[in-house]
């Protein structure tokens, strides 16, 4: 089930909140948790039994460690990490560890193995991340064993981040997790939220998405340059948005149930440099990897080689992370490898050079990246790359986009770039919140705003608008 559904907007929330409102707050929590079940189970029925099993695993692993002392606990730990990370390699890598192992095979002139059928659970890779984190702060001893499984249950699997976050770690909701006031306010606040990343989703990345898709899918010999750029462009803007339009409604629901969810992007179009862009983009992934990766190795507590490979070591699993394919690695490993230019002789020119010239740089430099992270193998990529640079051989069948150039979709690019970056004065979550914030158009005319631009968002849903989500991939 998308929140930039029907069912959803019109039937799974408005029932939930009702329920909140009218029900004691000791019943809070459980319904929360059977909805967040029920929800998941939308996408698969089966899928929940292993939900389920990540909360149990999670929940009894949890009691144990609080159990031994630190001395003692380290093994708990190891099997707790390898029974999550075993489910997470199992359903979202065995096909690709299979299919390089054939690889090997039919060059060596081996048959090969058969495949299994693996449907790859939703949200798999954010709930895993979740639960660890869970276990290791018990182990390091900055959060309190939950003793309570429906608490740490409604943790590991509340909806509103669920399938595709932000990743939260568990010290973040535990306050959270009693008895807690749902109300008018935070119901109003978060609408208001959740309206806005609905609109980011659904008129701008969607319009983005059809472009976007009809340049990708195509064969690179058919693009002109000025085309293959706009792809670049238009692919940017998408996954922003698609992406940070779904964090918006994610902590917007999460402040209709009393909960603060963290915020996941601050305007990352806008960084001078790829380390500043980790700071803003995907924040809590990139908390993640440092706090229970990085720090874990060494960070950069050790000499220059020891950081560059804990660095590297990183990048290449946060690729890995998005899905399990070579060109996911080749991105993270890309984005390494900036990394670590820019904390030697690069970096500190860099540091020197205009603002122009650093925002020049991060935007070629994340805009290239991306191509590889949409592209489905590394030829298409390297032919893709060609086409950018009016290299390689060109099709006498050229891609007319011009079908998809329609006045909906410019606007949507304009308005696309504008709500991209902050506006002077303003840093709140995105271009489109402050645009509403600076509106002095008192409060009958700011909920009349949001009742129109909830209304448009649904009329496009309900004329069968495109509406994929990039991060349902991952």
């Amino acid at each position: 089930m998308l929140f930039s559904s029907l069912i959803f907007l019109y039937s799974f929330l408005p029932v939930l909140l009702l329920a909140l409102l009218l029900l004691p707050k000791t019943w809070h929590n459980g319904v929360l948790l059977l909805a967040s079940l029920v929800f998941y189970a939308w996408g698969g029925v089966s899928y929940t039994v292993i939900l389920v099993l990540s909360i149990l695993l999670n929940y009894g692993i949890g009691r144990w460690l609080g159990t031994k002392p630190k001395e003692s606990a380290k093994a708990i730990l190891v099997l707790g990490l390898v029974l999550n990370l075993g489910l997470l390699i199992f359903f979202k890598y065995i096909l690709f560890f299979l299919g390089q192992i054939n690889l090997g095979l039919q060059w060596l002139g081996e048959e090969s193995i058969g495949l299994p059928k693996i449907v790859l659970p939703l949200g798999i890779s954010f709930f895993t991340f979740q639960g660890i984190s869970y276990l290791v702060d018990v182990y390091r001893g900055t959060t309190q064993v939950q003793k309570n499984l429906g608490r740490l249950g409604l943790y590991i699997a509340l909806f509103p981040q669920l399938i595709a976050g932000p990743i939260v770690r568990y010290q973040d909701l535990a306050g959270q997790l009693g008895p807690r006031s749902v109300g008018w306010l935070n119901i109003s606040v978060g609408l208001e939220r959740f309206v806005v990343g609905l609109a980011k989703k659904v008129l701008l990345a969607n319009n983005f998405a059809l472009v976007a898709d009809a340049i990708f899918t195509a064969h690179p010999e058919s693009l002109s340059w000025p085309l293959a750029w706009l792809g670049v462009l238009v692919y940017a803007l998408q996954i922003y948005f698609d992406f940070s339009g779904y964090s918006d409604m994610a902590i917007g629901l999460g402040r209709m149930f009393g909960f603060v969810i963290p915020e996941n992007f601050n305007f990352p179009y806008i960084a001078r440099s790829v380390r500043a862009f980790w700071r803003r983009w995907h924040i809590s992934l990139s908390q993640w990897f440092r706090d229970y990766v990085y720090i874990s190795l060494g960070g950069s507590r050790g000499n220059h080689t020891q950081t560059y490979r804990n660095l590297i070591v990183v990048f290449l699993l946060t690729g890995f992370w998005h899905g399990a394919s070579w060109t996911f690695v080749f991105w993270g490993a890309l984005h390494g490898v900036f990394m670590l230019l820019e904390r030697g002789r690069f970096g500190r020119w860099l540091e020197k050079s205009s603002s122009f010239l650093q925002h020049l740089y991060l935007l070629l430099v994340i805009g290239l990246s991306w191509v590889v992270f949409r592209a489905e193998t590394l030829g298409y990529a390297m032919d893709y790359y060609g086409r950018l640079l009016g290299l390689g051989t060109q099709s006498d069948f050229q891609l007319d986009i011009s079908t998809y150039l329609d006045w909906e979709f410019r606007i949507a690019l304009l308005l696309g770039i504008i709500f991209s970056i902050p506006m002077t004065g303003f840093r709140i979550r995105s271009g489109l919140d402050e645009l509403v914030g600076r509106l002095s158009i008192g409060q009958i005319g700011r909920a009349f705003l949001f009742v129109l631009l909830f209304f448009w968002c649904t009329m496009e849903l309900a004329n069968d608008s495109y509406n994929p989500f990039i991060y349902f991939r991952f």
